[in-house]
């Protein structure tokens, strides 16, 4: 297969795969920009620093992805060794650094649960003090998964506002705790259509008895699966994509060098002049004619050869000429014995004992100026 051919393939293969890559390196970005923006999630009431540093590592880590992945494409496209080169650098640290942050995910999975219930907990205890942020949070986390109090309605007991209505049962409660209710304009609180005791301007019906803890932890295992699982996921790609890298950087730097010598079977070498040989197919600039410069065998002559011949002595070493020994009963040497023609001599003029006759075996001219001369 032509080095072309194999180029075009792999810069396709390459290009599919960045493509994949930029939008799994988009979707990490993502995940690090919902954890740190989204309103209704969990991780966004935590203090935690830790938790702070993988929102940003993910963010940081996938919007370098992305812009490693144009990278890529951009080299194999333009063929720029250099883009490859960068691109192919980049690509292991970013694989170093998914593992790290990967890694760094799994160890502090329990801390974060940790946290988590420890940042619920003091919420449930000031809730209802203020219009604060984390009590929004609070009320979309209970009312859309479902649950109430981080281990069950009776957690609300020790909230400070309810501690001061000294109420032995959990039946005051968020309004996010029930199923159905109708809030009032300046409390948070709702209190139960059959319960009349405390006079409160909400009414609900209907509680969440499922403590908010199970549907965390269901939360966290599936965010953190997803997360591992994309992380797996982008550095397997990223593996291939370091292979598809060299194998590119090293055809280029092949093609340059090609380039370079003239021997590249290709537009820019062609000959312009030259026609497409019918029987040889298309033209080969690389091969050398080792009979270039000579004459056509149809037109070539008895001169034409001396003169080969004398040219072809001077440039070697001197050796002992040819000669035919008269003395033996043999006839002469010439090329066709079947023409009534004449041996061939350097020069027929000589009167010498010996007469010197053209040896083709001491000549050794090439195959085609033979054929030629036996046709003459």
């Amino acid at each position: 297969m032509k080095l072309d051919v194999k180029m075009e393939m792999l810069k396709f293969c390459f290009t599919v795969l960045n493509s994949v890559f930029l939008v799994l390196g988009l979707s990490v970005m993502g995940c690090g920009i919902w954890i740190l923006f989204d309103t209704g999630s969990f991780l966004n009431v935590l203090s935690s620093e830790e938790l702070q540093v993988v929102a940003v590592g993910l963010f940081i880590i996938g919007g370098v992805v992305a812009l490693v992945s144009l990278t890529g494409c951009t080299g194999a496209a333009l063929e720029k060794r250099f883009l490859l080169l960068v691109y192919f650098c980049f690509l292991i640290a970013l694989v170093l650094g998914q593992l790290f942050v990967t890694i760094l995910l799994l160890l502090k999975r329990d801390e974060i649960d940790s946290t988590l219930t420890q940042t619920v907990n003091n919420i449930i205890g000031q809730y209802g003090n203020s219009s604060s942020r984390a009590d929004i949070i609070m009320d979309n986390v209970q009312h859309y998964t479902k649950c109430c109090g981080i281990n069950g309605p009776d957690d609300w007991l020790k909230n400070a506002f309810i501690q001061t209505l000294n109420l032995t049962s959990g039946n005051l409660l968020p309004c996010s705790c029930f199923l159905s209710f109708q809030p009032s304009i300046n409390s948070p609180w709702c209190l139960e259509t059959n319960n009349t005791n405390v006079t409160v301007s909400g009414t609900g019906h209907g509680i969440f008895n499922e403590s908010c803890r199970k549907k965390m932890n269901q939360w966290l295992k599936d965010n953190f699966i997803t997360i591992v699982a994309m992380a797996a996921i982008l550095i397997l790609i990223q593996i291939f994509g370091l292979f598809f890298a060299g194998s590119l950087f090293r055809m280029f730097g092949e093609k340059g060098a090609l380039k370079k010598n003239k021997r590249l079977v290709g537009e820019d070498g062609a000959d312009s002049d030259s026609e497409p040989d019918p029987d040889g197919g298309e033209q080969n600039c690389a091969f050398m004619d080792p009979d270039e410069g000579a004459p056509e065998p149809n037109y070539m002559t008895a001169g034409d050869a001396n003169n080969m011949a004398d040219q072809y002595n001077q440039n070697q070493e001197y050796q002992e000429p040819f000669h035919y020994n008269q003395n033996q009963n043999q006839e002469p040497f010439h090329y066709n014995q079947n023409q009534n023609q004449e041996p061939l001599h350097f020069n027929q003029n000589q009167n010498q004992n010996q007469l010197l006759v053209w040896s083709t075996a001491e000549i050794n001219l090439p195959w085609r100026q033979i054929g030629a001369i036996k046709s003459v």
